[in-house]
This record gives structure tokens, C-alpha cells and sequence, in this order.
């Protein structure tokens, strides 16, 4: 049978239909197989489709579940990370039992409580321009629910070179974008974000916090894209961007086109490097090197630039607290002392670290913050509770064996 054209396609559907239901799946998907324009084909082409998806935190958690209950015939899901208790207000398919795990293990333990059918494959390791085009290469489509510049434009890059859709979402505080990049069919997300914003300014959730609502909303309407491309029913969001803004309940709309003057898409990029966000060995060190020098009795100024309210969570032992708007505003730090300053991953310590610098001090920050140095084996602690207030306690300058 000859392929159908590309705009045919996205008609009819991403994948061809997969066997004739049995009597099982009929009753499971009964629901959906009677909606107009759906039926029995559309439910096929579910079942033997495979979708990868980027995240199993906010967007990942909320939009699995519905693939798998909408009857996508294979999930895989990559993701490094594990569940922390700050998660669960927001990313529902963990539970408090499951802080420690691996979230590609949690999650896919909940697509299987759905539906034991379905084939759901954990890949845990982050995403990178070495194993994405591997990974991408046994599915029909990708779905980006990451938090982050680097992996949206590294999703987008790897997508278009091998020619296959990729659904997207964003989400911060009360707003939330959805999106379908697909080369050949419209606009990519580079058409529509030709350049990354600047490393300071680009908030995560982390950040800026997030409305935990906002992730099963942009969730729902993400999975919503993806079976309507796979199945070949509605109209997607090609060519379309779709802003929902939470507190006022409104969405809007924005079209926009192909770039006809972006260069062409020739391989895949250093996309910290493009975002701002790579290391950089002068100004930084690892969490390994930051625990050898604590281990070695190494003295240093260790300073912690996140909210007095991060801090009181956990905090590497012998930190100190100096938030980094108040080095932003020009606060001075007296030492003599090698300065090392972390955040919960890096993006302030970074920013304070350079600051740092242009006070004349020997600073560097550690790349992936806290996190990091969780994850190699260093000890911390719960915030202090000594009755000095956080918010204006200072570095003294004097530092402590680390």
C-alpha cells in the first residue's frame, strides 16, 4: 500500500491500525470508541503506537496515566531523577511511599495499575544529545514535559532530525503553553523561540514555584495532543500555541509560521552551552570535588544562596545563609577564605558566584547545587533552628573546617 502524504497523515493518523480488538478492550475503551470520528480504527492506531516521553515529574506524572488509559500500546519514559517530598503536591502518580524512588519506577508501577496491558519502558537517565536520538529511534512520537531550555530545544532538534512529532508543555507559577513541533507538517519550537532566554533570567519551577492544578491541566491537554495526532481525529495544535493563564481561567491563541530564513537543521548542539547553563570549569566544581575537599579537612567559606525557607529543609553542614538578591544588591562578603556556593541545583550560584568574583574573591559554585551533593554521598542537615533569624544572618567571614 502506498504511505499516505504528509498532510494525509495527520489526518488519518501517525502509525497504521494495530490487530482487531478483542472483547476486553472494546469494554475498556467503550467510551471513547462511540465519540464521532473515533472508533475502532483510531483505537487501534492507540494501541499500536509508542510514545516517548521526556519527564516523570508535573507534566510526566499527569500525562502518562492519561496514555495509558486512553490505550497508547507502549510508553517509554526517561527521566534521572528521584521523587522528594516538595514533588508531591504536584506530581500525583507519586505517593509519599515512593520518596527516594526512582520516578520512571513509580510512574511506571502506576501505568501498570491502570492497565497491566500496556508496555511501559523506564529509562532511567537523562536525556542528552548521546542517547536521544538512540532513544527516539523506537517510537513514533516524543512528548517534552522536561523543565528546562536545554532539553526543549535538544527535544526539538532531535525530533526534527528524524522527521517525527513532538508534543510539548511548558508550566510556571499560574501559566502554562502546549505546542506540537513537527518538521514537514508546520512550524518547529525553534520557529517559535528561535533563541533561548539569558540562564539568569529563565525561572523553573523550582524557582518561581508552581500552581499544582497547572500540571494536570497542561498535562491533560498535552496527552489530548498526542491522541489526536496518533489517532487522526481534530485538528492539532500545528502551527499554534496555546497559553493558559489559571488565575483569570482563559486561554489564547498565537500562530505562528515556519522561518523561512532559519538556517537548516543540520545535527545536534551542546545545548548547555546554548542555554547558558553549561559548567564552566573555572567558575564551577563538582559536588564529588566539594566532598573530597570536605573529607580532606579543606577550610573554606561554604555559603548556601537559596530563601531562608529552602535552607530550613536541608542544608550542607557548616553552610552558611546569604540569599543571593541580597549579593545581587551589592551585599559585601569579608573573607579570605576560598569562597564555594551552592543552590538546590545551580542557576543562583552561578549567577552568585560571578558576583562573587567581581568582589575580588577566589569563588566558585557547585554544578547541580545541593541535589548534586546529595546524590554523591554527602551528609546534610535540616535547616538550624538556633533562634538567629536567617533572613539576616551574614557571613562573618571566618568560615569553618569543612
Amino acid at each position: 500500500m502506498t504511505p499516505p502524504a504528509d498532510s494525509e497523515r495527520v489526518r488519518t493518523g501517525l502509525v497504521e491500525p494495530g490487530p482487531t480488538l478483542d472483547s476486553d478492550r472494546i469494554a475498556r475503551y467503550s467510551r471513547q470508541l462511540m465519540l464521532p470520528g473515533f472508533g475502532e480504527s483510531a483505537q487501534r492506531r492507540l494501541a499500536a503506537a509508542r510514545v516517548l516521553v521526556i519527564g516523570a515529574g508535573g507534566l510526566g506524572s499527569a500525562l502518562v496515566p492519561v496514555l495509558a488509559g486512553s490505550g497508547v500500546g507502549t510508553i517509554g519514559i526517561a527521566d534521572d531523577d528521584v521523587v522528594e517530598l516538595s514533588n508531591l503536591h504536584r506530581q500525583l502518580s507519586h505517593g509519599t511511599a515512593d520518596v527516594g524512588r526512582a520516578k520512571v519506577d513509580s510512574l511506571a508501577e502506576t501505568v501498570t495499575a491502570i492497565d497491566p496491558a500496556i508496555a511501559v519502558v523506564p529509562h532511567r537517565e537523562r536525556v542528552s544529545a548521546e542517547n536521544l536520538p538512540r532513544l527516539l529511534a523506537d517510537y513514533d512520537l516524543l512528548v517534552d514535559g522536561s523543565d528546562n531550555f536545554a532539553t526543549r530545544y535538544l527535544a526539538n532538534d532531535a525530533a526534527e532530525l528524524a522527521g517525527k512529532p513532538l508534543v510539548w508543555g511548558s508550566i510556571l507559577r499560574f501559566h502554562g503553553q502546549v505546542g506540537i513541533a513537527w518538521k514537514g507538517r508546520g512550524p518547529t519550537f525553534r520557529d517559535l523561540f528561535p533563541a533561548p532566554p539569558p540562564a539568569d533570567e529563565a525561572l523553573s519551577c523550582e524557582l518561581g514555584g508552581v500552581l499544582p492544578s497547572l500540571c494536570t491541566a497542561i498535562g491533560s491537554l498535552m496527552a489530548t495532543e498526542v491522541i489526536k495526532v496518533v489517532a487522526g481525529i481534530g485538528e492539532p495544535l500545528l502551527g499554534r500555541v496555546l497559553f493558559y493563564d489559571a488565575l483569570t481561567a482563559r486561554t489564547r491563541e498565537i500562530a505562528y509560521a515556519v522561518d523561512e530564513t532559519r538556517a537548516e537543521l543540520t545535527g545536534l548542539d551542546d545545548y548547555e552551552r546554548l542555554c547558558g547553563t553549561a559548567a564552566d570549569p573555572g567558575l564551577s566544581i563538582s559536588a564529588a570535588e566539594l566532598l573530597r575537599r570536605r573529607r580532606a579537612g579543606e577550610r573554606m567559606l561554604l555559603l548556601d544562596v537559596r530563601e531562608a525557607e529552602e535552607a530550613a529543609g536541608r542544608r550542607i553542614h557548616g553552610s552558611e545563609l546569604l540569599p543571593v538578591g541580597r549579593i545581587d544588591a551589592g551585599e559585601n562578603v569579608e573573607t579570605t577564605l576560598p569562597v564555594v556556593v551552592y543552590c538546590e541545583q545551580d542557576p543562583r550560584s552561578r549567577r552568585a558566584a560571578t558576583a562573587l568574583r567581581g568582589q575580588g574573591l577566589d569563588a566558585v559554585y557547585v554544578v547541580g547545587g545541593i541535589r548534586s551533593f546529595v546524590a554523591v554521598g554527602g551528609d546534610v542537615e535540616s535547616g538550624r533552628d538556633d533562634g538567629a533569624d536567617a533572613d539576616t544572618a551574614a557571613p562573618h567571614g571566618e568560615g569553618v573546617p569543612a
